[in-house]
Parts: structure tokens; C-alpha cells; sequence
């Protein structure tokens, strides 16, 4: 039967490992979304190679010089379909699109991050620790790989798994979650809306004061020498 084939890694290592710029963004990429302590760095490896291969197929696309014959065409629109199905282009993008796409962007995909932004969790740190655990799920399917990308589809499917004990509505997690939110919402409406200062008697001497300081017309236009 011969030897047995074994698929080549997908996940591409950097070239150069310790540049220290690249190490530093990674770093930061990894406590922002909340990998793994102990191998985070090949989350974003896979991340990046997977972005590689997508602009790859852009670039391929675009570079065609007939792009109207049935194949490429075919092509160009299934690519620009799936990335919209993946939520990584938004409806009526191009190929030129796909080559603005960042590893933010791929990550920000993630179920870990969609769970976070859902409001299924309080911290990225907390949102892999449930789904780990099988807390989480989408629709009837329990989902425990924190990486698995969702489909824009999925979104809405997104829920606590239903053996789960955060499915309670009245659990201490799901009534401190939601007071924790309604405090984040008090607090950027404070940050946005300005209170309107009462016209009164010293509001309108100090507006008179400051326009007192001001330049007038006559000031501003240069005067002739004699």
C-alpha cells in the first residue's frame, strides 16, 4: 500500500523568529484577545497563515488579465461570497477588499471573541474558559475549540449550551453579567453626553468676557504705513 501521506502543516512559523518588533505586537495580540499563556503565539501564526493564503488568492484573481471568462469569474465571486459568509467583507466588497484585511480582523472571528462581544462573558480570559468547558454552544451543537471561526450565519445562534448552568437566567454569573453591562452603558452615555450649562446671569458675564478678549475686523486688517 506504500507509506502512509501526511498532510503538511498549513500553520507557516515566522521566518525571522526573534525580531523583537514582530514579538512585541504578537504579545500584545495575545493578551488583547486572550490566548493561551503557553502557546499563543501559534494561534496567531495560524491566523497569519491563513490571511497569506487568502490575499494569495486575491492577488492571483486580480492579476488575471481576463477576468470576465467564466472560470475566474466564477471564482472571484464564490471567494468574495465565502469571506462574506465568514464576516471578514462586508456586502458589495471586491478583491481589493480582501487585501485590507488584518490578523485583527481574523481574530475579532474567532468564537472566543464572538462570545466576548456578545456579551456571553465578561473577559476574553473568561469567554475561552467557558466554551473549553462546553458552556457554550451554537444552536444544539456544543462548541469546545475557542479557535473555530463563525460564520456570520452562526451569530445569532450563539447561546449558552442548554445542559450548561449558565443557562439559567437567574444564576449569580448571568445576573452579574448584566449588571456589569448596564454599568458599561451608564458609563459612555455619562462620557457623551455634555450637561447644558444654565443661562444664567455669571454664564452670560463670562461668554461677554472672553468675546471681549477677542480680535476684532479692524484688527486683522493690515495698516498702511504713512
Amino acid at each position: 500500500m506504500g507509506d502512509p501521506k501526511f498532510a503538511r502543516p498549513k500553520t507557516r512559523t515566522p521566518t525571522h523568529p526573534w525580531k523583537q518588533a514582530r514579538i512585541e505586537e504578537e504579545h500584545a495580540l495575545k493578551e488583547r484577545f486572550g490566548l493561551k499563556k503557553v502557546g499563543g503565539m501559534r494561534e496567531i501564526w495560524r491566523e497569519k497563515s491563513a490571511l497569506r493564503r487568502h490575499r494569495n488568492q486575491a492577488m492571483k484573481l486580480i492579476g488575471r488579465v481576463d477576468t470576465s471568462e467564466a472560470h475566474f469569474a466564477r471564482e472571484k465571486d464564490d471567494m468574495i461570497a465565502s469571506m462574506n459568509r465568514k464576516g471578514l467583507l462586508a456586502e458589495g466588497a471586491g478583491l481589493d477588499d480582501v487585501l485590507q484585511i488584518t490578523v485583527e480582523h481574523m481574530l475579532w472571528r474567532r468564537m472566543q471573541s464572538v462570545v466576548y462581544n456578545k456579551g456571553l462573558a465578561p473577559t476574553m480570559r473568561s469567554a475561552r474558559s467557558l466554551i473549553v468547558h462546553g458552556h457554550i454552544s451554537i444552536g444544539d451543537q456544543r462548541m469546545t475549540v475557542p479557535g473555530y471561526h463563525v460564520l456570520k450565519d452562526e451569530e445569532d445562534l450563539l447561546q449558552y449550551s442548554s445542559n450548561s448552568k449558565y443557562a439559567d437566567p437567574e444564576h449569580k454569573f448571568r445576573k452579574d453579567m448584566e449588571e456589569l453591562r448596564l454599568t458599561m452603558i451608564s458609563d459612555e452615555e455619562e462620557e457623551k453626553v455634555e450637561p447644558v450649562r444654565e443661562a444664567t446671569e455669571e454664564f452670560i458675564e463670562e461668554i461677554k468676557s472672553k468675546e471681549a478678549g477677542l480680535p476684532v475686523v479692524e484688527d486683522t486688517v493690515p495698516k498702511e504705513d504713512d
